[in-house]
C-alpha cells in the first residue's frame, strides 16, 4: 500500500542548486544567494538564502541561518530563520534555536535548542513557542 505525501525537501531533482561549497572547502565570512546553495564545507559565518539551504553530511556553519527552507544533514552551530520549512535528517546536529513555519526532525536526529513556529509570514512570527499559550483569557 502507498501513501500519498508530500515530497521531502530531500528529494533534491527539484531544487536547483546555483552555489556549491565543496567537501574540503574552508569559507570565512557571511554567504548571501538569491537561490539555493549546498554546503558540503565549513562555512565560519552567516548564511542567508532566498531559496532553500542544504547543509550535507560534511557540513558545518558556524553562523546563523536565515532562507526559506533548511535542510540539515551535517551540523549547524548557530541560530535558524526559515520562512518554510526546516528538515533535520537523521545524521543533522543543531545547536541553536530555530524560527519557522514547519519543522521536521527525523529519529536519530539531534536538536539542542529552542523553538519557535511561526505563521510564515517574511520576519514576523506569532511571538509563541512551545508553552505559550495563544488564548486571550477574559
Amino acid at each position: 500500500m502507498r501513501r500519498n505525501k508530500e515530497l521531502s525537501y530531500t528529494d533534491d531533482s527539484k531544487a536547483k542548486i546555483s552555489t556549491l561549497i565543496g567537501k574540503d572547502v574552508v569559507f570565512d565570512g557571511n554567504i548571501s544567494a538569491p537561490e539555493s546553495i549546498r554546503i558540503d564545507g565549513t562555512v565560519n559565518g552567516n548564511c542567508e538564502c532566498k531559496a532553500q539551504l542544504v547543509i550535507g553530511e560534511s557540513g558545518l556553519i558556524k553562523g546563523d541561518i536565515n532562507a526559506q527552507n533548511v535542510l540539515i544533514s551535517g551540523r549547524v552551530e548557530g541560530n535558524i530563520s526559515a520562512y518554510g520549512k526546516i528538515e533535520i535528517l537523521s545524521s543533522g546536529v543543531l545547536a541553536g534555536n530555530i524560527e519557522a513555519k514547519a519543522l521536521v526532525i527525523d529519529e536519530g536526529a539531534c536538536f539542542d535548542g529552542r523553538c519557535t513556529m511561526t505563521n510564515g509570514d517574511k520576519g514576523i512570527g506569532n511571538g509563541n513557542s512551545y508553552g505559550e499559550s495563544t488564548y486571550d483569557e477574559d
